[in-house]
């Protein structure tokens, strides 16, 4: 398929309703939905991935929402090496520009799980917000684990920015690993470094899981900052 058949794809499978309800949720006017559900792009991206995806790549306008994320979703699905599947997502982050992209295609990057958290730092340590929180989600997705924890919290600890979406990444990211290892995750949290937003941003969501305790939320709500 070429891009002019996948653009056409995408508006056989618009959904106007979708697309004003998602509209919404992104509430951003510069942002442009032809309005395609995500099982749809996920099943498109996975057979262009097993076709010629590098000329989809090579020839994206990145003119609307949905190409974005068929860029991101492909790097999910292809077979390649390490190195160059580094350069394909450095090539693909100047396109993240919104929480859904980079949280959906992150999700999908599932050959993260045999990469060296070390290679994250790189993303951590940019002045692009948008690719810090990518770095974030690919740790919530990917790396969460006992021998991971200890890199994590420190890596939320240095993490010094006042966007938004960082900010939540950060507390996201602490609250599942707050669910998946509560005792150490506690043991952090009483000394943790990190902004009285998103500290209690944290708490917060932990409080929001059904898989928290009655009491452990009530005792995680008096460890709340002023």
């Amino acid at each position: 398929m070429d891009n002019k058949t996948i653009k056409q794809l995408l508006y056989e499978n618009q959904d106007l309703k979708y697309q004003k309800f998602h509209a919404g949720l992104l509430n951003d006017k510069t942002i442009k939905l032809i309005g395609v559900r995500t099982p749809v792009l996920k099943k498109m991206a996975k057979e262009i991935s097993k076709n010629d995806y590098q000329s989809f790549i090579k020839n994206n306008k990145h003119e609307f929402y949905e190409e974005n994320i068929l860029h991101g979703l492909i790097l999910g699905y292809i077979k390649v090496g390490e190195e160059e599947l580094l350069k394909m997502v450095d090539d693909f982050i100047p396109y993240i520009d919104n929480w859904a992209v980079n949280d959906i295609v992150s999700a999908n990057l599932k050959s993260f799980k045999n990469i060296e958290i070390n290679k994250i730092n790189k993303y951590i340590e940019s002045s692009n917000p948008w690719e810090i929180r990518f770095g974030l989600t690919l740790l919530l997705n990917h790396y969460i684990n006992k021998d991971n924890l200890k890199t994590i919290y420190k890596i939320c600890d240095n993490i010094k920015s006042d966007f938004y979406y960082v900010k939540m990444a950060i507390a996201w990211l602490l609250s599942i690993c707050y669910i998946k290892y509560p005792k150490e995750t506690l043991n952090y949290l009483k000394q943790a470094n990190i902004d009285v937003f998103t500290y209690n941003k944290t708490i917060s969501k932990i409080c929001d899981s059904y898989r928290v305790t009655k009491e452990d939320k009530n005792y995680l709500k008096t460890l709340r900052r002023n």
